[in-house]
């Protein structure tokens, strides 16, 4: 099974700005099926708290800084996200939540999945059961 890691982005150094991009299957380890990103989160606000049965993601801090905890049902383990040439790899069956959010942070996510609210594991104890079965 894969784990939760760190990919680094290639970075083009420009004078004028710089780029960096992602793509498939050069950085990522699945397909794109649907990008969504959060914004304006408000102080001391958590996002996420889920997990996935079958979606797994990529997340980067276009802009700003966040923590990313993943939970895989025994430990905890804290990525902050704050250079937009780095993203977070998040595989299925593993818990995750975002939280920190600095002021005019931009998360962007991508998944190799449309949207399915079957998918999504709500309850962290049915997460912690079913991550056993695996």
């Amino acid at each position: 099974m894969l784990k939760p890691q760190i990919i680094s982005l290639p970075k083009i150094l420009d004078k004028r700005g710089n780029l960096s991009f992602f793509e498939h299957p050069n950085q990522l380890p699945f397909e794109i099926a649907r990008t969504y990103w959060i914004y304006d989160v408000p102080g001391g606000e958590v996002r996420g708290s889920h997990a996935f049965k079958e979606q797994q993601e990529f997340i980067v801090a276009l802009s700003g800084s966040f923590d990313v905890i993943i939970n895989n049902g025994e430990k905890e383990t804290k990525f902050s996200l704050n250079r937009s040439y780095d993203g977070l790899y998040v595989p299925k069956m593993y818990w995750r939540r975002l939280e920190n959010f600095s002021t005019n942070s931009l998360a962007l996510i991508v998944s190799d999945k449309h949207f399915d609210a079957d998918d999504y594991i709500r309850d962290f104890d049915r997460f912690k059961t079913l991550r056993n079965e695996i």
